[in-house]
């Protein structure tokens, strides 16, 4: 055998078997039309499978994230995540956020193991619309987002909910935060020196300097 012959580019095969297969599969995982979605759960039922699903955002993904979508999983057949999109996650987070576009976190988590399907919420859905359309046999919370009252609401539209506690010490909102403070720790003293070349006053230099390092509170 020639030593041409034994290298050749790799070709891409997707699984027929589809989110029962070995393979991500992400085209079959991931499904933004939820009547489709629905039917391909409908289908899993047939089968005897039953649906856990939970909701997030899951910008900066993390191993907390990965921790609890595999223990969101122990508690059923197929896992369904509905994935805020990039309008709902800037409604609630506010302009700087997402960190990582809508298709890029579903496929993400399209990825993961424990992840079977995967869709998009928008922020003009009716409340708990897409909860509504599945209606879970579980659904995993975390244990900030609702209080009891809410709670007792949604296990109406459900079989169980099941509320998880932080399945790690991070987050995304800390991980950002620490990357803003490395990055203006890092260029502090640069940027001292330049204002200090053009003749800035020491008191405005202090603020910048702060402000690079989220140490500083607007004057009211």
């Amino acid at each position: 055998m020639s030593s041409k012959s034994r290298i050749t580019s790799h070709v891409h095969n997707p699984t027929e078997r589809g989110i029962f297969g070995a393979n991500s599969s992400t085209d079959q995982r991931i499904i933004n039309d939820h009547d489709v979605l629905l039917r391909k759960i409908d289908a899993c039922r047939e089968l005897g499978q039953s649906i856990v699903m939970t909701s997030g955002s899951f910008d900066l993904a993390h191993i907390g994230h990965a921790r609890y979508l595999e223990v969101a999983k122990s508690h059923g057949d197929i896992l369904v995540v509905g994935v805020d999109s990039d309008a709902k996650v800037r409604k609630r987070k506010g302009d700087t956020r997402p960190v990582v576009p809508e298709g890029e976190r579903q496929e993400l988590l399209a990825h993961l193991k424990s992840v079977d399907l995967v869709t998009i919420k928008h922020p003009d859905e009716p409340r708990w619309g897409l909860i509504k359309r599945i209606r879970p046999d579980t659904l995993i919370v975390t244990e900030e987002t609702y209080d009891t009252d809410t709670l007792e609401q949604l296990a109406e539209l459900c079989g169980r909910v099941v509320r998880l506690s932080p399945q790690a010490r991070t987050s995304t909102s800390a991980k950002i935060r620490h990357l803003e403070i490395t990055w203006g720790a890092n260029i502090k003293e640069p940027v001292e020196t330049l204002l200090r070349d053009g003749g800035v006053s020491e008191a405005l230099i202090a603020k910048v300097s702060r402000y690079l390092t989220r140490d500083y509170e607007p004057e009211k």
